[in-house]
């Protein structure tokens, strides 16, 4: 019977060196076979606080195989719900619009010819260009950037939109 108690996963001694013992495999265990992402450090934890809770269940000779299934579990659980929420996220029904199918032909007409625009400037204006339509960069920004004048920059984006207007004039820009 002493040997029992002595052994009991109860016991605070007994379970801070099943703890020592066993926390470092345990953790090494689940980043090895699943990764940073499942959090080894808390699943160990929650390992050992469902160990604590169950211990008078838990022979001292079982610790150890408790433990990994536990924790092994608790990660096969979050694999579980990741995919269901990834299952939902592309189940997601799709909004509705109000567009007519021809309001959507000439959005689509305008992409490939304001794409074809685009390609049709030079390199300095097109980079110019996105950096502050695009990207909302300030001219002064642009020019450090560019390693250019802000005049420079200032013309390159000037160029850049008259050149579009005139190619994409069917469609009106203003």
């Amino acid at each position: 019977m002493s040997k029992e108690v002595k052994e009991s996963v109860c016991n605070d001694s007994v379970f801070a060196n099943i703890y020592k013992k066993f926390a470092q495999d345990l953790h090494d265990f689940i980043y090895y076979k699943y990764g940073e992402q499942f959090n080894p450090n808390d699943k160990v934890q929650e390992a050992f606080i469902k160990l604590w809770e169950n211990c008078k269940s838990v022979p001292f000779e079982k610790a150890k195989s408790f433990l990994f299934t536990v924790a092994n579990n608790m990660v096969l659980n979050d694999i579980k719900h990741k995919k269901v929420v990834l299952k939902y996220q592309k189940n997601k029904p799709t909004e509705h619009t109000n567009e007519t199918p021809e309001f959507l032909l000439e959005k689509e007409q305008y992409l490939i010819a304001y794409q074809k625009a685009l390609g049709n400037l030079t390199e300095e204006q097109r980079v110019a260009f996105l950096l502050n339509k695009v990207e909302g960069k300030k001219h002064q920004e642009i020019a450090d950037q560019l390693g250019v004048t802000k005049k420079v920059v200032e013309y390159r984006i000037y160029s850049a939109f008259k050149s579009l207007k005139e190619e994409l004039d069917i469609f009106s820009i203003k």
